[in-house]
């Protein structure tokens, strides 16, 4: 048992020393210097939005170069305490050091993933929508519950959500659900779950209690930089303004508070209802059209299907990239990766989604083997 504790210890410390090539830290450690430099600067206020961008790649590149230095140490106190159970023979040392790899193991995978994100917009924000495909009112309720399965895993990873549109069915479930997420590499990181979702259970609306399969299909868009350029002509566009609902059709005011618009030459069509005004929300839905648009131009400078969206599919059986069975028996499987896992309540309550975001990722880079 030792000797394959070793082995292990030795392995994290070759992993982290791969790791720490692949981020740069040298060149990155320099870059701090000078950005710390440049902020240090008497005039550096004077142009706020040029010093916020500055301050938040500094930000950035302070977290790598820390994430990297608590492995370290991490690592360090693994070593130490195995040193001690080998030189003591006390079992509590060697459960220390055990822990100690455990935690160090997952620190490892996290920067990993930064090691990944190549794209500027990997480490930037997402906009995510989740649409009802197949299988009627049980594809709203499943859109509704993949929600609050990403809000979940939001919340764990320390995310911040704005919900942009999530407007509740008729019966049962929502019709769609849009939201903004932000916080390191959160469009790298659900760029994932791009894809159609598939879910098998007992039909929460059948007195007969069938088996139902339910289809939903989930979008993740970056969110662009203002230096990113998208042009649209105002003459493209068709705004509706309507009363914003709430939960079961109840008014939550009584103005015309919510937008629609529609970019007619493309009928990209983009909603907003869950800001308090009519300009914050049309705010809002342009952020999202912003980077449809974006997505649709990217498609034909590439004259392929785009990369960031992936392949445009039917909502329905056979273009899953993840099917969550709940009866007759219980499994959750990435049809890509291979990733599964039978215990379902970390999902759905916990937001347990690290295991088939961090495989798909390992899958992409491994060459999707």
């Amino acid at each position: 048992m030792a000797d394959t504790e070793v082995v292990s210890l030795q392995a994290l410390a070759e992993r982290l020393f791969e790791i720490e090539g692949y981020l740069h830290l040298a060149e990155k450690r320099q870059q701090i210097s000078e950005l710390e430099a440049e902020s240090a600067r008497p005039n550096f206020w004077d142009d706020a939005e040029a010093a916020q961008k500055i301050m938040t790649q500094l930000a950035s590149l302070r977290d790598d170069v820390a994430g990297i230095d608590r492995a370290k140490e991490k690592l360090g106190d693994a070593e130490a305490a195995f040193e001690l159970g080998t030189e003591l023979g006390d079992q509590a040392s060697f459960d220390e050091s055990r822990a100690l790899a455990v935690s160090l193991e997952k620190d490892l995978s996290e920067l990993e993933l930064s090691s990944w994100f190549t794209d500027e917009l990997d480490h930037g924000d997402a906009i995510v929508t989740i649409k009802p495909g197949q299988g009627g009112l049980e594809s709203q309720d499943w859109c509704e519950m993949l929600f609050h399965m990403y809000l979940k895993y939001c919340d764990r990873r320390g995310w911040k959500v704005d919900i942009n549109d999530a407007p509740a069915a008729e019966v049962i479930g929502l019709d769609r659900a849009t939201f903004t997420v932000s916080g390191k590499n959160a469009y790298g990181m659900l760029r994932a779950e791009q894809g159609v979702h598939r879910l098998v259970r007992i039909s929460p609306t059948d007195d007969k209690k069938r088996r139902q399969t339910s289809f939903a299909g989930v979008e993740v868009l970056p969110v662009l930089p203002e230096d990113i350029e998208v042009d649209i002509d105002p003459n493209d566009l068709r705004i509706d303004v309507y009363h914003a609902s709430g939960p079961g059709g109840q008014g939550v005011n009584t103005t015309d508070s919510a937008v629609r618009i529609t970019h007619i030459p493309t009928g990209t069509v983009v909603t907003c209802q869950n800001e308090r005004s009519q300009l914050q929300n049309k705010a809002a839905a342009m952020n999202i059209l912003r980077s449809r648009l974006y997505e649709i131009e990217k498609e034909k400078r590439e004259a392929e299907l785009d990369e960031l969206r992936g392949p445009k599919r039917e909502i329905s059986f056979g273009n899953q990239i993840r099917s969550y069975v709940l009866y007759p028996y219980q499994l959750i499987k990435d049809l890509r990766t291979g990733a599964e896992t039978g215990n379902v309540e970390s999902v759905f309550s916990d937001g347990d989604l690290d295991q088939f975001i961090i495989a798909y990722h390992r899958w992409v880079v491994g060459g999707k083997d």
